[in-house]
């Protein structure tokens, strides 16, 4: 991988490159993620892949990530640090929260943008981007983030998608991809600086990653692995990151996995 500053990224650059790490960013890939992966072990913390061509991205719940070519943001972040358990499980949570931050300095201001649990960044209630988590043999955390840039509404995946462009962002695709890419990198860096040093550092980590959830408060459509289904009240995000719900016999849980809809009509 080289250091040397892209032209479609330099900002991107000379942070990664300040914070010690490699950056590379490929004309075309099929996968940030996995050529992430396969080099993992031999990265620095904070590592980047990067491109605006990807052709076999994935998503959460092993979907497909589509995007038309120049007009997405495909990129992978390498997280490398010591975390116990259930702080690793905060780790999508964050990389979300990460990526709210960073598309709100490219939009106009008052912009509705949040977060749908655990990780998908939304803009008045339509997806933008979606985060993607994959631990590394080496046992260091690869966070994958697609984001729509400049993607006309006849090109978006689903009816319920955005883009940046489409949400009022001015610049073209390439520039766009920089700043946000930019203020993401840091964005993790800073919060996995404090789970790590835990207290009140990791606790204002926490309480932010809950404050940027658009979830809470919400009625949701929640589809569980096994392909249970039901409709519940999500009433916040407990210590382990999971969203807690109330049923409707108002009995309280917590659900680590599960795909959630916002009920429009709540």
């Amino acid at each position: 991988m080289s250091t040397s500053p892209s032209p479609s990224f330099p900002a991107t650059s000379a942070a990664v490159a300040a914070a010690g790490a490699t950056i590379t960013t490929p004309a075309e890939t099929g996968s940030t993620n996995a050529d992430l992966l396969a080099v993992a072990p031999g990265q620095e913390h904070g590592s980047v892949v990067a491109t605006l061509h990807q052709t076999a991205g994935r998503g959460r719940l092993d979907r497909t990530w589509t995007a038309p070519s120049g007009q997405a943001l495909a990129a992978s972040m390498l997280v490398r640090t010591d975390l116990d358990d259930r702080d690793r499980g905060w780790l999508p949570l964050v990389a979300g929260a990460a990526m709210r931050d960073a598309i709100v300095t490219v939009l106009p201001g008052g912009a509705d943008v949040t977060v749908k649990w655990p990780n998908d960044v939304q803009v008045a209630g339509d997806k933008v981007c979606g985060i993607l988590c994959q631990v590394a043999a080496d046992g260091s955390v690869v966070v994958g983030a697609g984001v729509n840039l400049t993607v006309p509404a006849d090109r978006l995946p689903t009816p319920t998608s955005t883009s940046l462009l489409l949400a009022g962002a001015a610049d073209d695709a390439p520039a766009l991809a920089d700043a946000v890419l930019s203020v993401f990198h840091a964005a993790v860096l800073e919060a996995v600086a404090g789970l790590v040093a835990g207290g009140p550092a990791a606790e204002t980590v926490r309480s932010h990653v809950r404050t940027a959830c658009g979830t809470i408060g919400r009625r949701i459509r929640l589809e569980l692995p096994d392909g249970t289904v039901e409709e519940a009240d999500a009433t916040g995000i407990d210590d382990a990151g999971r969203i807690t719900i109330r049923d409707r016999a108002g009995t309280t849980r917590g659900v680590a996995v599960g795909d959630v809809t916002h009920l429009r009509y709540a």
